[in-house]
Protein backbone atom coordinates (compact mmCIF):
# COMPACT_ATOMS: atom_id res chain seq x y z
CA UNK A 1 0.00 0.00 0.00
CA UNK A 2 1.08 3.27 -0.70
CA UNK A 3 1.89 5.94 2.08
CA UNK A 4 -0.43 9.08 0.96
CA UNK A 5 2.47 11.29 2.22
CA UNK A 6 5.29 9.98 -0.16
CA UNK A 7 5.60 11.01 -4.08
CA UNK A 8 4.22 8.58 -6.54
CA UNK A 9 7.22 5.48 -7.15
CA UNK A 10 9.24 6.30 -9.90
CA UNK A 11 9.64 3.06 -12.33
CA UNK A 12 13.06 1.40 -13.64
CA UNK A 13 13.46 3.54 -16.81
CA UNK A 14 10.76 6.34 -16.33
CA UNK A 15 12.35 9.24 -17.27
CA UNK A 16 11.62 11.80 -14.39
CA UNK A 17 10.75 14.64 -16.83
CA UNK A 18 7.66 12.53 -17.32
CA UNK A 19 7.93 11.34 -21.06
CA UNK A 20 7.53 7.61 -21.35
CA UNK A 21 10.01 6.14 -23.26
CA UNK A 22 8.14 2.57 -23.69
CA UNK A 23 4.97 4.42 -24.46
CA UNK A 24 3.14 2.45 -22.14
CA UNK A 25 1.38 5.85 -20.91
CA UNK A 26 -0.47 3.46 -17.88
CA UNK A 27 -2.16 5.13 -14.68
CA UNK A 28 -4.75 3.82 -12.07
CA UNK A 29 -6.01 0.80 -10.19
CA UNK A 30 -7.52 -0.76 -13.19
CA UNK A 31 -4.06 -0.32 -15.61
CA UNK A 32 -1.54 -2.31 -16.41
CA UNK A 33 2.31 -1.92 -16.19
CA UNK A 34 4.43 -3.10 -18.91
CA UNK A 35 4.67 -6.90 -18.78
CA UNK A 36 0.74 -7.09 -17.62
CA UNK A 37 1.01 -6.57 -13.96
CA UNK A 38 -1.93 -4.24 -12.44
CA UNK A 39 -1.19 -1.05 -10.65
CA UNK A 40 -2.52 -0.86 -7.03
CA UNK A 41 -4.84 1.85 -5.82
CA UNK A 42 -2.80 5.15 -6.11
CA UNK A 43 -0.05 4.16 -7.82
CA UNK A 44 0.81 6.31 -11.01
CA UNK A 45 2.42 5.47 -14.41
CA UNK A 46 5.51 6.47 -15.98
CA UNK A 47 3.45 8.42 -18.43
CA UNK A 48 1.38 10.11 -15.87
CA UNK A 49 4.56 11.74 -13.81
CA UNK A 50 4.77 14.50 -15.94
CA UNK A 51 0.62 15.20 -15.65
CA UNK A 52 1.14 14.71 -11.57
CA UNK A 53 4.50 16.83 -11.53
CA UNK A 54 2.55 19.63 -13.30
CA UNK A 55 -0.09 19.52 -11.01
CA UNK A 56 2.66 19.24 -7.80
CA UNK A 57 4.11 22.76 -8.90
CA UNK A 58 0.01 24.26 -10.04
CA UNK A 59 -0.22 23.47 -5.88
CA UNK A 60 3.04 25.02 -4.59
CA UNK A 61 2.48 28.01 -6.77
CA UNK A 62 -1.45 28.43 -5.06
CA UNK A 63 0.21 27.51 -1.89
CA UNK A 64 2.79 30.38 -1.86
CA UNK A 65 0.69 32.81 -3.03
CA UNK A 66 -1.77 31.77 0.05
CA UNK A 67 1.00 32.34 2.16
CA UNK A 68 1.36 35.65 1.16
CA UNK A 69 -2.59 36.27 1.74
CA UNK A 70 -1.78 38.02 -1.54
CA UNK A 71 -6.01 38.57 -2.26
CA UNK A 72 -6.58 39.89 1.32
CA UNK A 73 -3.91 42.29 1.37
CA UNK A 74 -4.45 43.42 -2.31
CA UNK A 75 -8.07 43.53 -1.69
CA UNK A 76 -7.06 45.99 0.97
CA UNK A 77 -7.88 43.42 4.15
CA UNK A 78 -5.35 43.18 7.27
CA UNK A 79 -3.01 39.70 6.92
CA UNK A 80 -2.94 37.93 9.63
CA UNK A 81 -6.87 39.16 10.27
CA UNK A 82 -7.99 37.48 7.19
CA UNK A 83 -7.22 34.06 8.16
CA UNK A 84 -9.32 34.61 11.34
CA UNK A 85 -12.34 35.72 9.31
CA UNK A 86 -11.65 33.00 6.70
CA UNK A 87 -11.59 30.40 9.67
CA UNK A 88 -15.04 31.82 11.30
CA UNK A 89 -16.64 32.13 7.96
CA UNK A 90 -15.65 27.92 6.93
CA UNK A 91 -16.95 27.32 10.19
CA UNK A 92 -20.61 28.64 9.88
CA UNK A 93 -23.13 27.57 11.32
CA UNK A 94 -21.45 26.04 13.96
CA UNK A 95 -19.58 28.57 16.49
CA UNK A 96 -16.12 28.87 16.46
CA UNK A 97 -14.13 30.14 19.70
CA UNK A 98 -10.24 30.73 19.55
CA UNK A 99 -9.38 26.86 19.91
CA UNK A 100 -11.24 26.39 16.56
CA UNK A 101 -9.23 29.33 14.81
CA UNK A 102 -5.97 27.54 16.47
CA UNK A 103 -7.17 24.11 15.03
CA UNK A 104 -8.39 25.30 11.75
CA UNK A 105 -5.45 28.07 11.24
CA UNK A 106 -2.99 24.62 12.42
CA UNK A 107 -1.45 27.34 15.05
CA UNK A 108 -1.12 27.43 18.78
CA UNK A 109 -3.67 28.93 20.90
CA UNK A 110 -1.52 32.08 22.13
CA UNK A 111 -1.14 32.79 18.57
CA UNK A 112 -4.46 31.93 17.65
CA UNK A 113 -5.88 34.58 20.53
CA UNK A 114 -3.64 37.25 19.19
CA UNK A 115 -4.88 37.43 15.90
CA UNK A 116 -8.48 36.89 17.07
CA UNK A 117 -7.44 40.01 19.19
CA UNK A 118 -6.32 42.08 16.29
CA UNK A 119 -9.63 40.84 14.53
CA UNK A 120 -11.37 42.74 17.40
CA UNK A 121 -9.68 45.38 17.65
CA UNK A 122 -10.41 46.25 14.20
CA UNK A 123 -14.04 45.48 14.66
CA UNK A 124 -14.29 42.87 12.31
CA UNK A 125 -15.31 40.16 14.97
CA UNK A 126 -17.00 40.37 18.47
CA UNK A 127 -16.79 37.76 21.26
CA UNK A 128 -20.41 36.47 22.05
CA UNK A 129 -21.26 34.19 25.33
CA UNK A 130 -21.66 30.71 23.62
CA UNK A 131 -26.09 30.17 24.99
CA UNK A 132 -25.41 26.48 26.00
CA UNK A 133 -21.80 26.34 27.30
CA UNK A 134 -21.32 29.40 29.55
CA UNK A 135 -17.31 29.21 29.82
CA UNK A 136 -17.42 29.35 25.98
CA UNK A 137 -16.87 32.25 23.94
CA UNK A 138 -17.88 31.97 20.56
CA UNK A 139 -16.49 34.35 17.88
CA UNK A 140 -18.87 36.21 15.20
CA UNK A 141 -18.34 38.17 12.30
CA UNK A 142 -19.48 41.71 12.41
CA UNK A 143 -21.01 43.78 9.71
CA UNK A 144 -17.75 45.23 9.13
CA UNK A 145 -15.89 41.95 9.00
CA UNK A 146 -18.56 40.76 7.01
CA UNK A 147 -17.94 43.26 4.32
CA UNK A 148 -14.16 42.84 4.82
CA UNK A 149 -15.09 39.18 3.54
CA UNK A 150 -17.46 40.25 0.85
CA UNK A 151 -15.08 42.36 -0.44
CA UNK A 152 -12.14 39.71 -0.29
CA UNK A 153 -14.61 37.09 -2.30
CA UNK A 154 -15.33 39.37 -5.00
CA UNK A 155 -11.37 40.11 -5.45
CA UNK A 156 -10.70 36.45 -5.27
CA UNK A 157 -13.37 35.86 -8.04
CA UNK A 158 -12.46 38.94 -10.61
CA UNK A 159 -8.91 37.41 -10.44
CA UNK A 160 -9.93 33.99 -10.83
CA UNK A 161 -12.35 34.95 -13.63
CA UNK A 162 -9.60 37.29 -15.60
CA UNK A 163 -7.15 33.94 -15.42
CA UNK A 164 -10.04 31.43 -16.65
CA UNK A 165 -11.71 34.79 -19.27
CA UNK A 166 -10.19 32.85 -22.62
CA UNK A 167 -11.14 29.33 -21.50
CA UNK A 168 -14.85 28.06 -23.14
CA UNK A 169 -17.95 28.05 -20.16
CA UNK A 170 -17.27 23.92 -20.53
CA UNK A 171 -13.72 24.29 -19.66
CA UNK A 172 -14.17 26.38 -16.81
CA UNK A 173 -17.30 24.07 -15.44
CA UNK A 174 -14.89 21.19 -16.14
CA UNK A 175 -12.04 22.93 -14.08
CA UNK A 176 -14.06 23.61 -11.46
CA UNK A 177 -15.90 19.97 -10.97
CA UNK A 178 -12.44 18.53 -11.40
CA UNK A 179 -10.22 20.74 -9.11
CA UNK A 180 -13.40 20.49 -6.19
CA UNK A 181 -12.84 16.94 -6.95
CA UNK A 182 -9.20 16.75 -6.12
CA UNK A 183 -9.47 18.89 -3.21
CA UNK A 184 -11.90 16.56 -1.50
CA UNK A 185 -9.97 13.65 -1.88
CA UNK A 186 -7.23 15.42 -0.01
CA UNK A 187 -8.84 15.88 2.18
CA UNK A 188 -7.83 13.76 4.92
Amino acid sequence: MNNPHQPPPFLPNADPAGGNPAGAGWVGADAERPGGDSLGAGEVGVGEIGVVAAVEAAMIAIRRRQTRRTFAVESGGPDPVQEVLDAIEAAAPDPLGVNGVAAALGVDQPRASKLTAAAVAAGLVRREADQTDGRRTNLVLTPTGRAQLDTVHAYRRAHFATAMNTWTPEERSTFATLLTRFTTALTP
